[in-house]
């Protein structure tokens, strides 16, 4: 992978994203990232996260409903949606890998990773 330029905006995002668990879309990163830098445009963070994600050094979590959301921790793991609040919250759980090779057997293709969202109601809207 080719080696970037070092960015302090780029930093601040990457390090803003680390610090929440509540997975913000980029609004919410623009509006906390602009307190270190009042100049920086939301375009600009737009391309950063898109960079960010595209290196593997965040994750891009597409809801479906609404703005995608964004995740510090790049490290293979699973999410649930709130389909009533829209909140997206970490799930802790044993990792479903053999997913994988259930769905090689019958595919032509290699099949070399998965994504899977779980949907329902968070604790506080159950």
């Amino acid at each position: 992978m080719q080696q970037l330029k070092y960015s302090r905006q780029r930093e601040s995002i990457k390090n803003f994203l680390m610090t929440r668990k509540d997975h913000p879309t980029a609004d919410v990163v623009y509006t906390n990232v602009r307190k270190e830098y009042p100049n920086i445009s939301l375009g600009t963070v737009y391309r950063n996260l898109s960079l960010l994600s595209q290196r593997g050094e965040i994750m891009k979590i597409s809801t479906g409903d609404g703005p995608d959301r964004f995740d510090g921790n790049p490290l293979p793991h699973y999410h649930f949606i709130c389909k009533r609040c829209g909140s997206v919250i970490d799930l802790e759980m044993d990792d479903i890998d053999q997913i994988d090779k259930i769905a090689n057997a019958n595919f032509g293709g290699v099949v070399e990773g998965h994504v899977a969202y779980f949907y329902g109601r968070c604790e506080d809207c159950k």
